[in-house]
């Protein structure tokens, strides 16, 4: 677990744990990039580093909305959040990868998940401009891992039905037993 620094001073939201059907909705584009979509990117990153996590999609708060936070510093490093609006691959190598995942919609649970090695993606930034890069190593997993947050899909939805539901039951389980504390 990383410890972080300092938290940006945003709003912390709430985020939704399988099953919510809220997950399993698909995203819509933003388009334009004005201050209310700036303004959910940084409740994203707050919420993002209060939980400890790496990754986080606007589904994951209840918003439907195409956008995506990341922030790979290891411990120790400064804190690079990135921030993606309307993301979308326009190219993934054919070599996949195995990886094991986990997500903080899917608490304390992890997976591993084969995925392309690879892959350059397009997306507006927080000032409304198109980028465009390239991805590998846990970049590429993570952004991959997300955008899949944007289609109402979950890591565990790329798990065999049996390693699914084990893992979903889990986490059922878990919230029952830290509901009757």
């Amino acid at each position: 677990m990383r410890a972080w620094p300092y938290l940006t001073g945003m709003a912390v939201r709430e985020v939704l744990v399988a099953p919510d059907p809220r997950l399993k909705v698909k995203a819509r584009p933003v388009g334009r990039v004005d201050d209310s979509i700036r303004a959910l990117m940084d409740d994203m990153v707050e919420t993002m580093y209060a939980a400890n996590g790496i990754g986080l999609a606007a589904p994951q708060i209840g918003v439907d909305k195409r956008v995506i936070v990341m922030d790979l510093a290891r411990e120790g490093e400064p804190p690079t959040p990135r921030k993606f609006v309307d993301p979308e691959i326009v190219w993934a190598s054919d070599e996949m990868v195995p990886c094991e995942e986990g997500c903080l919609s899917v608490p304390d649970q992890y997976a591993e998940v084969e995925r392309p090695k690879q892959v350059r993606v397009r997306f507006r930034d927080e000032n409304d401009a198109v980028q465009e890069i390239d991805c590998d190593g846990l970049l590429a997993v993570c952004i991959q891992h997300e955008m899949d947050h944007l289609e109402g899909v979950l890591f565990v939805d790329h798990l065999s039905a049996l390693k699914r539901n084990m893992i979903l039951r889990k986490v059922q389980k878990a919230r029952r037993q830290k509901a009757a504390e």
